[in-house]
């Protein structure tokens, strides 16, 4: 047990260098991109307006004080102000839009998992037979497929010629359900909303296929490689030997010993989940944190840029610590 504290309390005291530097990263590129002011106003704007703006952001200072006061507002939960929205607090804009992005993220990413380790667990088990072919045909397919296309594919086939299926948004204006986590399934489970539930379900089916089904190919060939090369072990033939069930012998013992990379993997690929998943969400319109980071590069909002990327880079930070604590819980060993 103690071991396990010391494991954890050195890994929170690694996150916090780690997370300094990948702030001090997003201030220096954002310095050295150019000037925002400039870039919003356009060439001709008078020289009094630019320096006036560039004054109220504190771009006027020196670059050592303005990382300083970078920092101190970061402590203080303060991302800034947007430079082209009525000056609207970025935290709240961001606040705003990262539910849909959390919500499209759990759906896909569990989807993405079940779908993969199933179809890699499958192909082990039949290894160099027919079906093993088809589904590492299936992994380097799925792992190599255009999200834009595949998409569109799904929007065409299940939304316009079907109409089974809503092709863009959260929920339908008229049956968005009462705004309570900004979770839209589970705010109408909580307010017993079931008209809401199933229009909200409805409108993420094809975006959690879409998203899904690419990331499940990585997964199936991380479990199918791991899976062979675990039920080649001794353990595995001993407690084969030994009579255990065969469903025993896969799920408690092989799998469980070939998961470590395949949880490394599930770490990252959700921390780049909610980071926004920008081309499934500009597809089918999902106001989440990838469509709404996309518009206001567009649009050079310097300040919500810089936001949100510390946002983002603060919580993938925070899986990854999240996921190191889980390796310990699922193999020991890692803690010594």
């Amino acid at each position: 047990m103690t071991s396990l504290r010391v494991y954890i309390i050195r890994r929170v005291l690694l996150a916090i260098p780690m997370m300094l530097i990948l702030l001090s990263v997003v201030f220096l590129v954002l310095r050295v991109a150019g000037d925002p002011v400039s870039a919003i106003l356009g060439g001709h704007a008078p020289r009094e307006e630019i320096e006036r703006i560039k004054k109220q952001l504190g771009l006027n200072k020196p670059l050592y004080v303005q990382y300083f006061d970078y920092l101190s507002n970061l402590l203080r939960l303060d991302l800034g102000r947007s430079m082209i929205w009525g000056q609207r607090p970025v935290l709240n804009e961001i606040l705003e839009h990262f539910p849909a992005t959390l919500e499209l993220s759990i759906c896909a990413f569990a989807f993405s998992v079940l779908l993969g380790v199933s179809t890699g667990l499958f192909s082990a088990r039949r290894y160099n037979k027919p079906p093993d072919h088809l589904i590492r045909l299936y992994g380097i397919v799925t792992y190599s497929i255009f999200i834009p296309w595949f998409g569109l594919v799904l929007q065409l086939i299940f939304g316009v010629y079907l109409g089974w299926l809503p092709i863009s948004g959260r929920a339908d204006p008229r049956m968005a359900p009462q705004i309570i986590t900004g979770l839209y399934v589970l705010d109408s489970l909580i307010t017993m909303n079931i008209p809401s539930l199933i229009d909200s379900i409805r409108h993420l089916i094809l975006p959690t296929i879409t998203l899904g089904v690419y990331l499940s190919g990585i997964y199936t060939r991380l479990t199918r490689a791991h899976m062979i090369e675990v039920l080649q072990k001794d353990f595995i033939r001993a407690a084969r030997a030994r009579g255990l069930p065969e469903r025993t012998v896969i799920y408690k013992h092989a799998l469980k010993n070939a998961f470590i990379p395949i949880l490394t993997m599930m770490g990252l690929q959700f921390a780049l989940l909610l980071a926004g998943a920008v081309l499934t969400e500009t597809t089918f319109s999902w106001p989440g944190m990838g469509y709404f980071l996309y518009e206001r590069i567009s649009y050079r909002d310097f300040t919500t840029i810089q936001g949100t990327i510390v946002f983002l880079a603060i919580l993938i930070v925070l899986v990854s610590l999240i996921v190191d604590i889980i390796y310990v819980y699922i193999d020991p060993r890692i803690r010594y």
